[in-house]
């Protein structure tokens, strides 16, 4: 479902333009210099929505640099003035795809990675699109160092027994494997999302992959951009059933 427009955006995005990185990739290789030299850690996050998860993490790490990703500036707003609201120094915004990390990051240059509730492109044919294919996995280890973990969450079963095939082939160990999360009480911080389907009794799923140290570094294919992505998507009149 398309999110409704909001309004006032520009005046909005104007008021939160601290937030804003307007080129990410002028600041490739020196993110912790420029935004908060005395960060010990560089997080990310793709896809951060309306960012309660985005704003409450970073609130609890202020001694991290706090990084979120989002494509839709109706939810980045969203996120930036949850941010504005509670002071947050710590935490930026980039409107980027994920297809150009290697672009904006330096290799080993990303502690931790944060993919939630990512769209499982359930059809076979659109599986490349996946934050959690191979390939975006071989992606993410050329900015992640070594050791450097992925934290990823979803509802779609299916999507994550998928996802735990594909962390190992792409040279990740995986750890802290749930497929009922909050099974016993609140684990962590959550998104909006996650406590919708939490409260409607969809289990959570959740693990963790840390990125080893390979010899030979598994080949990256370029991933096509942004517009590609939609109009995939959007060629795709109804949901279908997933397809490993």
């Amino acid at each position: 479902m398309r999110m409704r427009k909001k309004p006032n955006l520009g005046p909005r995005m104007e008021r939160c333009a601290q937030f804003l990185i307007e080129d990410p990739r002028e600041l490739r290789g020196q993110w912790r210099q420029q935004l908060k030299p005395d960060a010990q850690q560089v997080w990310l996050e793709l896809g951060c929505g309306k960012g309660r998860f985005t704003a409450e993490t970073a609130q609890q790490n202020p001694e991290v640099l706090y990084l979120a990703v989002e494509r839709v500036p109706d939810a980045m707003i969203v996120a930036m003035e949850r941010c504005a609201a509670k002071g947050l120094t710590n935490v930026f915004f980039v409107d980027g795809d994920a297809a150009l990390l290697r672009e904006f990051f330096a290799p080993g240059e990303v502690d931790r990675l944060f993919i939630n509730f990512c769209d499982p492109w359930p059809s076979n044919r659109h599986a490349k699109r996946r934050l959690t294919h191979e390939n975006f996995l071989v992606l993410y280890r050329g900015i992640l160092k070594d050791g450097g973990q992925i934290h990823f969450k979803t509802d779609n079963h299916d999507l994550f027994e998928y996802s735990l095939f594909q962390f190992p082939k792409a040279g990740y160990s995986l750890s802290e494997v749930t497929r009922n999360l909050h099974e016993h009480g609140i684990q962590g911080v959550m998104t909006d999302y996650e406590e919708k389907f939490h409260r409607l009794g969809t289990p959570i799923n959740r693990c963790v992959g840390t990125k080893e140290h390979l010899e030979t570094e598994p080949e990256f294919h370029p991933i096509p951009g942004p517009d590609f992505h939609r109009a995939a998507k959007e060629s795709t009149q109804e949901a279908a059933p997933f397809q490993p």
